[in-house]
């Protein structure tokens, strides 16, 4: 297993993520910590990083570094990277070197450019968006990455962030009218000094950061629409209106009893918020992303694999699907053949279930993964599988076929999965219950057909005659215990479609 480390020491922020890459080529991130240093802080127009700065950011980089020791990361295996403050600073390399004659460890100086490109694959590896504009607001500056067809086409770099902006225009604590109508007539400004956005209209917005995430967290509060996580959380642009009004409307002291906003961000969000909207308003973006993966994981997949600089995961649900099989040890070849056989019965019966090709996601997801429950307990392993699909990172879903495809692992062994289903009712529409039972019967029957694990049943054909469906096995051996274990799906199926199950 081999164990990595990357710093992130951002103009406002320094980050730490601790991931274990395993011999399967699965990985997970185990551990993070972030510590304020806000190192753009009283930079002044000399752009001089202060030594009280110097000296919190040198803390800091111990106590991670004390993190990875304990962890067992080697220290050729700590990637640390500084992004705009250290960038533009007149004091650059002494900072630099008094950094490493404390510390021992080299940091990288990241240009512009290069960050928005670390950004976007953070981005582009774990969401399933052909094209789409990011912005990246950081504490100094702000990253904009146009793509299309997952490639990047365009890119900007604005020499303002959060910190920045709130001393600029101080928005720190109670603002007036006129303070809000100078930062979006500044920031509108410099969005039109852009040539390339001009014609981009419509397309979604994915924002990445801190402040991005608060914002995530303030809407989820509102909406109540919450699978607990916030990565790919769409935000309809109408609805920031209002709490955008409102919060404009705030001191320090109101803003931090805000739900979702940390106290730390309190200070500098409201200069967030601004940027947000004017961009919103500017580009008139369809719909706002949350994405919880930027910098750092763009780090982790170029380190993983440097392929990936130049050609994105093709496949992100399955790459996803199989990094979750993997942290699970799963049987592979089973969970692959359950899948296989399960969207072989969903396209054979599309005039029974009429379900569209989004579906296919879902079983898609649920059918692999039916059975990772049982690595915590056999017993009611599919309430297990349930709370563990939830709560993995399955890149490439909506929120919304996230939570149903947990609801179909959940439901391929539970009969009434009814009142669950009530705890998400913001997020489900009336027919999501008949629809989640209907491809649940099928990876039943799919997990049946495959009881031994071995592969034996390779396909199946369905034949809709009167009030039956007859399914035809093809088989390389006797499979009379997988075709004797579906057939107890019979009672499931009928509900579910309708119809008389024959198994032959």
């Amino acid at each position: 297993m081999r164990k990595i480390a990357i710093m992130d020491v951002g103009s406002n922020n320094a980050r730490l993520i601790l991931v274990y890459i395993y011999e399967n080529g699965s990985y997970r991130i185990v551990d993070q910590l972030k510590e304020p240093v806000r190192l753009i802080s009283d930079m002044g127009h000399d752009n001089i990083i202060k030594p009280r700065r110097i000296q919190q950011l040198i803390k800091t980089i111990q106590m991670f570094k004390r993190l990875c020791r304990a962890c067992g990361v080697k220290e050729e295996e700590m990637f640390a990277y500084c992004t705009a403050a250290v960038n533009r600073a007149a004091n650059q390399r002494s900072f630099l070197d008094e950094v490493y004659a404390t510390t021992q460890v080299s940091l990288t100086v990241l240009s512009g450019e290069k960050e928005a490109t670390l950004v976007f694959q953070g981005v582009i590896n774990t969401m399933d968006i052909d094209s789409g504009l990011i912005m990246d607001i950081g504490g100094g500056t702000t990253q904009l990455v146009h793509f299309e067809k997952r490639a990047i086409r365009n890119l900007a770099c604005l020499p303002f962030g959060t910190v920045t902006l709130t001393e600029l225009f101080g928005l720190a604590d109670q603002v007036k009218q006129e303070q809000i109508d100078a930062i979006e007539d500044f920031y509108r400004q410099q969005l039109e000094a852009i040539p390339w956005l001009t014609g981009l209209q419509g397309l979604p917005l994915i924002g990445v950061g801190g402040s991005f995430r608060n914002l995530g967290k303030i809407m989820r509060m509102k909406t109540k629409r919450d699978i607990g996580t916030l990565h790919n959380y769409a935000i309809r642009v109408r609805e920031i209106d209002a709490v955008y009004e409102n919060m404009c409307k705030l001191d320090l002291d109101r803003r931090m009893k805000i739900k979702g906003l940390s106290n730390e961000r309190a200070d500098i969000f409201l200069a967030a918020f601004a940027a947000i909207k004017t961009a919103v308003k500017y580009t008139e973006c369809s719909e706002i992303f949350i994405s919880c993966c930027g910098l750092r994981e763009g780090i982790m997949f170029e380190q993983m694999d440097p392929q990936l600089t130049s050609k994105p995961i093709p496949h992100v649900l399955d790459a996803s699907l199989a990094n979750v099989l993997g942290l699970f040890q799963e049987n592979t070849d089973h969970a692959n053949t359950v899948a296989k056989l399960s969207l072989m019965m969903f396209e054979q019966l599309r005039q029974l279930h009429k379900l569209p090709n989004s579906y296919m996601r879902i079983i898609k997801t649920a059918a692999p993964l039916h059975d990772i429950g049982s690595s915590i307990k056999y017993h009611d392993h599919h309430k297990h599988s349930f709370y563990l699909i939830l709560n993995s990172n399955i890149y490439g879903l909506t929120h919304r076929e996230h939570l149903l495809s947990a609801f179909v692992a959940l439901a391929h062994r539970k009969d009434d999965v009814k009142k669950e289903c009530q705890r998400y009712a913001e997020m489900m529409a009336p027919d999501d219950l008949a629809y989640i039972y209907r491809l649940a019967v099928l990876v039943r029957i799919a997990e049946s057909f495959d009881r031994a694990m071995d592969g034996i049943i390779e396909s199946v054909s369905c034949d809709i005659l009167g009030d039956s469906v007859i399914m035809k096995t093809q088989t390389t051996a006797d499979a009379s215990l997988e075709i004797k274990d579906a057939l107890t799906c019979s009672d499931m199926f009928k509900k579910a479609y309708g119809k008389n199950l024959v198994i032959l």
